[in-house]
């Protein structure tokens, strides 16, 4: 090694050391020792996570929009809502979910069963070939975040997207009648 690369190493590993200690100083100095580490939180349990899950969906209103994807294109968006009055844990990752349904001049409430997956902290719903009336059969996958929803759908021959917000019946506006 030559004298100018043993000169610009010593200048550089001066530098590092320097900075280093002007950090430990003003840890120091906010009352941190730079050998804590911020406390972390612990990440929820599966309880608190399905307990969340269950409040989120209780008495909830899924309002947004959809779209329909047909040989690779996106179709127009349309509004979309729908009505949750509970969720009920079967067992392991199997769910049922009640929906209310408005379908050909009737309402009721109809249970749906699905899967529930966990990506962290963020429940997946999975619905896998559901039998719908006429025949045919329908899946989805549809993420829940922060009184969000968002996922894709297919139903035999069509599919498509949906997205948009969850309010629960409690959260409703004093004008505006809960659904």
């Amino acid at each position: 090694m030559n004298v100018t690369h043993l000169l610009m190493a010593t200048i550089v590993a001066f530098s590092l050391a320097t900075t280093a200690q002007g950090q430990d100083a003003k840890a120091k100095e906010s009352g941190i020792d730079s050998a804590q580490k911020p406390a972390e939180t612990p990440p929820p349990t599966t309880e608190e996570l399905e307990n969340k899950f269950k409040t989120t969906l209780t008495k909830a209103v899924l309002e947004g929009r959809w779209c329909s994807i047909k040989d690779g294109a996106l179709g127009p968006e349309k509004q979309d809502k729908y009505s949750i009055t509970g969720v009920t844990k079967l067992g392991g990752d199997a769910w049922l979910i009640n929906a209310r349904v408005q379908y050909n001049n009737r309402d009721f409430v109809a249970p749906v069963p699905v899967r529930v997956k966990w990506a962290g902290d963020t429940p997946v719903l999975i619905v896998d070939k559901v039998p719908t009336p006429g025949g045919g059969v329908y899946s989805a996958r549809v993420l829940i975040y922060e009184h969000t929803y968002a996922g894709t759908w297919s139903g035999g021959d069509h599919g498509g997207l949906l997205n948009g917000t969850i309010r629960n019946e409690a959260e409703a506006k004093p004008s505006e009648p809960a659904k």
